[in-house]
């Protein structure tokens, strides 16, 4: 089988130390994470985790099901590129001076749709929201033209192309249950 980039979308209630278990299940496993973005969901009380990893499928499914295991994960899921929407963001900081005397980094930052975010007679800030190959072909042009000082990208955000959010059903679901059950 091949190795092909994954995005693993993780839910959980918003318990201390449940990241270090779900890298755990990464650790052991001998899995290097690509990427990985934490943030509260749009549930109450539930966070979010965004992680990339490289793994063959089957590899992935059994990452999968060891995650969902933990007690304080609610769900996890996994998908190729093509079933979600997904972006990361980038800051660059350019020399002031460099950015001032080489027209072409202007044109070049406004080609890829970036914006200068800041500006002062020592450095320039400039913000990039896209795709992972975009963002670094940019910082590859700029590289090349010697005026980048610094470079931090996100980790990847993502949300399914799908209408309704698997965790929302989970969530329903479960509340049924659970009046069902106090009746």
């Amino acid at each position: 089988m091949e190795k092909k980039l994954y995005t693993l979308i993780v839910y959980s209630e918003n318990i201390a130390g449940i990241l270090n278990q779900i890298t755990a299940v990464f650790t052991r496993r001998q899995i290097n994470i690509e990427s990985l973005n934490v943030s509260a969901s749009s549930i109450e009380g539930v966070h979010k985790y965004t992680i990339t990893i490289w793994a063959e499928e089957d590899t992935v499914i059994k990452v999968v099901k060891q995650i969902e295991k933990k007690i304080e994960v609610l769900q996890a899921h996994y998908f190729t590129d093509d079933e979600i929407f997904y972006h990361e963001i980038a800051l660059y900081k350019l020399a002031t001076p460099e950015l001032e005397n080489n027209s072409y980094i202007s044109k070049v930052v406004r080609r890829y749709g970036a914006s200068i975010v800041e500006v002062n007679p020592v450095y320039s800030i400039v913000k990039k929201a896209g795709m992972s190959d975009e963002i670094s072909s940019l910082y590859d042009e700029l590289q090349a033209l010697g005026c980048v000082l610094q470079f931090v990208r996100s980790g990847r955000v993502a949300i399914t192309k799908s209408c309704v959010e698997r965790v929302n059903e989970y969530l329903a679901d479960r509340e049924m249950k659970h009046l069902q059950k106090n009746k």
